[in-house]
């Protein structure tokens, strides 16, 4: 039987959710979909400068998930600009944190600017 999956823990939603070429009339209609999960990795690991142990803590996963997480959204975000394709953030099974919870060591992006 398959454990069922635990949702992973996200500060807050992105501001901007479609990225991509500005000459999307020469591409084709085709999009990669990033989700909320790696796109939490991406700002842990590679905005905050979070090691992946650090990473993993803060979204109440294990460390070799965000290594996937990680890795998945890398490499999304090189076809995004290898292949010139729109690129959204979407979806995925995540808990935003709550406005009255603190999350771990500061790092929380919803806290840190005040967002709720």
């Amino acid at each position: 039987m398959v454990r069922p999956r635990k949702s992973r823990k996200v500060c807050c939603l992105p501001q901007n959710n479609i990225y991509g070429p500005l000459n999307t009339s020469q591409g084709s209609n085709e999009s990669i979909i990033m989700t909320v999960e790696e796109y939490e990795a991406i700002r842990l690991m590679d905005m905050e400068g979070l090691n992946q142990e650090e990473s993993a803590e803060m979204m109440g996963v294990a460390r070799s998930t965000i290594q996937r997480i990680y890795e998945q959204a890398r490499k999304k975000m090189a076809q995004s600009l290898v292949e010139g394709k729109v690129m959204r953030i979407e979806g995925g099974n995540f808990e935003l944190c709550k406005s009255e919870q603190i999350c771990g060591s500061g790092f929380c992006h919803r806290h840190r600017h005040g967002r709720k």
